[in-house]
């Protein structure tokens, strides 16, 4: 039998991460991405009109803004946005990186793409599928 699992110790990859996007896998109907955000540093405000998309914190604190609500996240909390809902992510910390896996549904990012900084991964214009 071809097995084609994807199977990983996800937070030891995530406390692991120190770019800002590295797609892990890509399925056909969703994504598996981490992201390492510098203290100060936020995801940038977005729409996805046709992915939701979750959120998993592995370690720091920060914040949530959805649609203009703002709610505090750290280590354990989960996030989930549907598809539409303008959204941001913000390490409020000024001394420790956040850490956090997003799952897109479906994919968003071309696979396997990794981004070291955020400004790397604003200036790829062709990074989205």
């Amino acid at each position: 039998m071809d097995v084609k699992a994807f199977v990983v110790n996800i937070e030891e990859e995530t406390l692991g991460n120190d770019n800002f996007r590295k797609v892990l896998w890509t399925g056909q109907h969703s994504q598996l991405v981490l992201m390492s955000l510098n203290p100060g540093e936020d995801i940038g405000a977005e729409v996805h009109e046709i992915v939701d998309q979750f959120f998993r914190v592995d370690e720091g604190e920060g914040k949530v803004i959805a649609d203009g609500q703002e709610y505090e996240i750290r280590d354990g909390y989960a996030v989930c946005i549907p598809a539409g809902t303008e959204h941001n992510i913000i390490n409020t910390s000024a001394d420790k990186k956040l850490k956090l896996y997003t799952i897109y549904s479906p994919a968003h990012h071309k696979d396997k793409v990794i981004h070291v900084t955020k400004a790397e991964a604003m200036a790829d214009t062709e990074d989205h599928i």
